[in-house]
């Protein structure tokens, strides 16, 4: 029988599966599968539906984009896996600001951060917002939220736009008692949660409590003749990561492999901005991360054993679509609110604009819809998901939705190559907090991407990812990328406006000095980057000054300044004899 090219897709997926268990337990963060990966064919548009579709969306918190077994050997995610196998991957998934609250706030709001005002994880307010499910509650959907909401005020109170509400105050606890201080533990206080308005303690570990009541949800207190959306946001695997009983020595075996750029030398730093290496030794650096002296190798197993219960809970939602016939009129959207590094450039967790910050993981399922083991290359950010999940339900999108919808782009209809993106715009404003990672903004324009720094005299960056996906040559200042540099710089400045036209930083109260502390014995500052380190007196003085333009790159390249001087010292004394 002649073999399909779907046929012989799911034939290479299932290799490729088989050859990574074969590997054992030894674990590298590079992806295995997914670059050369061949695609599904895309399928004609859907024809016209007879009703609208359900959406689960779930969100899980800090998840690597390539945290998932069938992208990183020896990770164990056998049902993602399934989603991956009989749905769509997309690798270059995004978020527009890597920080749990803004992050979220953008994509409930379908604005960036700059408008929707969430800048930060310090009670930035919500006033004036609107969260998209209010729309499909307008359009006839049932909705219902479960988990970690962590966005403006500190509050677990009911939002509007949803119909069910489960959630706690901040990050929540994995445990009924984790975090209770033993006075209280012992007179029975637990971790409260707050379902529908109302105090409920906290009964078991998390993820499962949670999908304990989005299953509840499903299966008794919907009504089903309406269509619903159900947003499950899980706390895990955010720090400090804690794996149930079952999985508590999943990983104990594995080795756990670091990016080469997490090793302290001259390569890895060369062309990087000052504040790079002066926060390696820091709570967000690879030496002293969250101030303790646990290896990241061993981190990771308690990070992929928590992430093996948001699994299950996947697996629990998707036996029930089936088993009620649900699984071709429901989009299941599995992602991250933001991305972490385990290393990468001296750093660990979020905030920043690198790749392993701001990319996310994002697996999509629905059988009959979206393509069967396709890795789809289009771009897709957050900002995008609530015009995407509207145009999906047939509303109209708000005015105030900055995104575009990707649906053409993920049920098939549109070729990812045909997918015309909007520029990636990121922005992260600076947090007392964490002082160490200053503000930043960049935009990617095809593969190249350019950062910059408010407030911080440093270096910019600009890296080709098609040739440096590891962001480790920084090409700003290299003479054949000048006017593309200029062009970036201008494109993001222009985008970064708000919808009044403005440029304007916002920052919050300062309320502390902030994590400042440094391993006593660790990493030292970083030296100046060796370009900056002159004689006196240079016939170029005021050419770091003067805009960047191609005949100041023309001018140094032949090794003359732009705008020549000459030393101080006789300049004055010219002026003033009035020569």
């Amino acid at each position: 029988m002649k073999e399909t090219r779907m046929s012989r897709l799911r034939r290479a997926f299932r290799a490729a599966t088989l050859a990574a268990v074969a590997l054992g337990a030894t674990i590298s963060p590079a992806p295995a599968w997914t670059r050369d990966a061949p695609r599904a064919a895309a399928p004609a548009a859907p024809a016209q539906r007879a009703h609208p579709r359900n959406i689960i969306f779930v969100l899980v918190d800090d998840l690597r984009y390539d945290g998932m077994g069938f992208v990183q050997q020896g990770i164990r995610t056998p049902n993602i896996d399934r989603m991956a196998r009989e749905g769509s991957y997309f690798p270059n998934a995004v978020v527009t600001s890597s920080l749990c609250s803004p992050s979220r706030a953008t994509i409930l709001t379908g604005m960036t951060a700059r408008n929707h005002g969430v800048v930060d994880n310090n009670h930035s307010s919500e006033e004036g917002l609107t969260y998209f499910p209010r729309y499909l509650q307008q359009a006839g959907y049932q909705t219902a939220f479960f988990g970690k909401w962590h966005m403006g005020s500190d509050s677990d109170m009911p939002r509007p736009g949803f119909n069910k509400w489960v959630s706690f105050k901040g990050q929540g606890s994995y445990w009924p008692t984790t975090g209770v201080p033993d006075a209280a533990k012992a007179a029975g206080t637990v971790n409260q949660l707050n379902v529908d308005g109302k105090e409920v303690g906290q009964t078991g570990y998390i993820t499962d409590e949670l999908t304990d009541y989005a299953m509840s949800w499903l299966e008794k207190e919907r009504n089903p003749s309406k269509p619903f959306f159900l947003y499950l946001s899980h706390k895990a695997v955010h720090s400090d990561p804690l794996p149930p009983p079952r999985y508590a020595h999943q990983y104990d075996d594995a080795k756990f492999v670091l990016p080469a750029s997490a090793a302290n030398t001259p390569e890895n730093y060369a062309g990087k901005p000052m504040w790079v290496y002066n926060q390696r030794n820091s709570w967000h650096g690879i030496n002293f991360f969250y101030h303790a002296d646990v290896k990241m190798t061993d981190y990771l197993k308690y990070y992929y054993g928590t992430l093996s219960a948001v699994d299950d809970s996947l697996g629990r939602i998707m036996a029930y679509l089936r088993k009620h016939g649900l699984e071709k009129d429901t989009l299941v959207v599995f992602t991250s609110d933001n991305g972490f590094q385990i290393g990468e450039h001296g750093l660990i967790d979020k905030r920043n604009a690198y790749q392993a910050s701001v990319r996310v993981p994002l697996v999509m399922w629905e059988p009959g819809t979206v393509p069967a083991g396709a890795v789809n290359k289009g771009r897709v950010r957050n900002l995008d998901f609530a015009p995407t999940f509207l145009d999906m339900a047939g509303v109209q999108k708000p005015a105030q939705f900055e995104g575009q919808s990707a649906w053409s782009l993920i049920n098939g209809a549109l070729p990812a190559q045909e997918w015309k993106p909007q520029d990636f715009i990121y922005e992260y404003y600076w947090e007392y907090n964490f002082p160490m990672t200053p503000g930043t903004f960049a935009i990617q324009q095809g593969d190249l991407k350019y950062i910059q720094y408010y407030g911080v005299y440093d270096l910019d960056e600009l890296y080709d990812l098609a040739k440096d996906p590891d962001e480790m040559r920084n090409l700003v200042n290299d003479p054949a990328y000048v006017d593309r540099k200029i062009a970036m710089r201008d494109a993001l400045y222009a985008q970064l406006a708000d919808r009044n036209g403005r440029h304007v930083i916002p920052y919050g109260e300062r309320q502390s000095i902030g994590a400042v502390r440094r391993l006593r014995g660790g990493p030292g500052a970083a030296q100046f980057p060796d370009e900056w380190l002159i004689a006196p007196n240079p016939t170029d003085r005021f050419d770091d000054i003067m805009p960047d333009s191609p005949a100041k790159a023309k001018a140094h390249a032949a090794g003359q300044p732009l705008v020549p001087t000459k030393p101080l010292g006789e300049e004055l004394k010219r002026q003033v004899n009035g020569q």
